[in-house]
């Protein structure tokens, strides 16, 4: 089973997500800010990382940032899932390796679906 860790600090589009993932046969795991992000990513593995950029505790720049860090990390793709256009975005996002950005706005659910699935070649 694919493994998806998303890191999101609002609990609503969290769920959402994750019932959507779900109901394509992804193993779900969530964590509300940058910090406990780091920590699911090493200890679940994921295939592929979702993650917000604006999070309390550690935002997603710098979460990301800990987790390239890592030899766990290092190789994992990463779409960033936000609300901030991309032009706001921190500008060391580029550099720490990133497959997409998506402003949340601009996509349903089943289209972010659709792009993590072209993200692992699974369609």
């Amino acid at each position: 089973m694919t493994k998806i860790a998303i890191i999101e600090d609002d609990a609503v589009i969290s769920q959402m997500y994750r019932m959507k993932f779900e109901s394509d046969g992804f193993d779900v795991q969530l964590a509300n800010n940058g910090s406990a992000g780091v920590s699911l990513v090493e200890h679940f593995s994921p295939d592929i990382i979702l993650m917000d950029l604006q999070m309390p505790e550690m935002d997603g720049a710098t979460a990301l940032a800990a987790i390239r860090k890592n030899k766990w990390g290092k190789d994992i793709p990463v779409i960033i899932l936000t609300n901030l256009g991309e032009e706001e975005a921190p500008k060391e996002i580029r550099s720490l390796g990133i497959h997409s950005y998506i402003v949340k706005a601009e996509l349903t659910p089943r289209q972010v679906v659709q792009r993590v699935k072209q993200a692992l070649n699974l369609e």
